[in-house]
């Protein structure tokens, strides 16, 4: 695949595919957004200490993980500061049991069993309840604090959809939405919402969006 993403005009702002040297300030910007995400919160136990240091270590572990399998991790670039990041996963890499040991075994130790259960269950339940046989899913999606509001969520989901398309068999991207706030961008964005589903304590809504040429 190309290094760039085609996405609407904006700025100068341009979206190219991640490498090593930039997960780093991903993984900065993915913490800041989902800190006080409610599925998170309650997989790493918010009430208790090390929360933070806890996720953390958990979102450098999937940004490696996308990385060994050459998974889409998408940046937004405005001229050399990265401002946004979406991560997305194909249907068939490595979901449930087909994780790699290692993953499984960091993960135990930072979520422990019950919280590393529970993000194999997020992954299970959006398989089995999208219609589609070969999709995408949008694991992470973040734009920096200081920008956020000024349509770069949108010019996100614009890169999402390019990098989706560039696999011939994928037949759309699907997101588990655990936040109002983010419907309308969703929404806007041509997702549609499917079923409500529940994560743990956390019910959220399952979006699809359909691969449009």
């Amino acid at each position: 695949m190309s290094n760039d993403l085609e996405v609407e005009q904006h700025s100068n702002v341009k979206a190219i595919y991640l490498t090593d040297d930039d997960l780093k300030i991903a993984g900065s910007l993915i913490y800041q957004a989902y800190r006080h995400d409610p599925v998170f919160k309650d997989i790493f136990q918010s009430e208790t200490e090390g929360y933070e240091d806890r996720l953390r270590s958990a979102i450098r572990e999937e940004l490696n993980n996308f990385l060994r399998a050459e998974q889409p991790m998408i940046g937004l670039f405005e001229d050399d500061r990265l401002v946004a990041v979406a991560c997305l996963n194909s249907s068939e890499s490595a979901f449930g049991g087909g994780r790699y040991w290692h993953w499984k075994f960091k993960m135990l130790l930072t979520a422990g069993f019950v919280g590393t259960k529970q993000l194999l269950e997020k992954e299970q339940k959006i398989l089995e309840n999208v219609p589609a046989e070969h999709f995408h899913i949008l694991s992470f999606i973040a734009v920096h604090p200081g920008e956020q509001g000024t349509g770069l969520g949108s010019l996100l989901l614009s890169a999402v959809e390019s990098a989706m398309l560039e696999d011939k068999n994928s037949q759309g991207v699907a997101v588990f939405r655990t936040l109002d706030k983010y419907k309308q961008l969703f929404e806007g964005n041509g997702y549609r919402p499917l079923k409500e589903m529940e994560i743990g304590n956390i019910q959220g809504m399952l979006m699809f969006r359909d691969r449009v040429e």
